[in-house]
């Protein structure tokens, strides 16, 4: 298989993981964003829980965030590695194995909150949050919707 072709497919699976992984987080850190007074309304909390959620939610959408931007930062490096004139397959493999460790760190972070979220909930709650989280659509894989389909 040719060096190019090699790190494309290389390319694409790394972008593919990562919109999957990005999708999860993004639907947790969605439906954090829509504000307090509206999941508070949505899962019925009471004013102990709405703000026992507000305190766990402020540390957890400001750590997604911060590692948002940095899994952007490492895709436009891997990007300009892979095509680069002379790809370099250091720099590629250390800018994809970042993105990997930041993807795992992503999809332990919203696992612990949810657990921490679970905690604060009633049954009822519970089941009202999993409705929720499993309505909202996945978000559109932008490199997916290059290459057609």
């Amino acid at each position: 298989m040719k060096r190019g072709t090699l790190a494309y497919l290389l390319a694409l699976s790394v972008l593919f993981n990562l919109g999957a992984v990005l999708a999860t987080a993004y639907q947790v850190h969605r439906h954090a964003s829509a504000g307090p007074a509206d999941i508070a309304s949505q899962l019925q909390l009471d004013p102990d829980q709405a703000r026992r959620w507000k305190e766990l939610e402020a540390p957890f959408t400001a750590e997604l965030d911060a590692e948002w931007q940095e899994i952007g930062r490492r895709r436009e490096a891997l990007i300009h590695a892979i095509f680069a004139a002379q790809p370099d397959p250091q720099a590629i493999e250390a800018n994809r194995a970042a993105i990997a460790e930041l993807q795992a760190r992503q999809q332990r972070r919203v696992i612990e909150q949810l657990l921490r979220e679970r905690e604060l909930l009633q049954p009822q709650q519970r089941e009202a949050l999993v409705r929720l989280l499993l309505q909202q659509p996945q978000p559109a894989v932008d490199e997916r919707n290059l290459h057609g389909e």
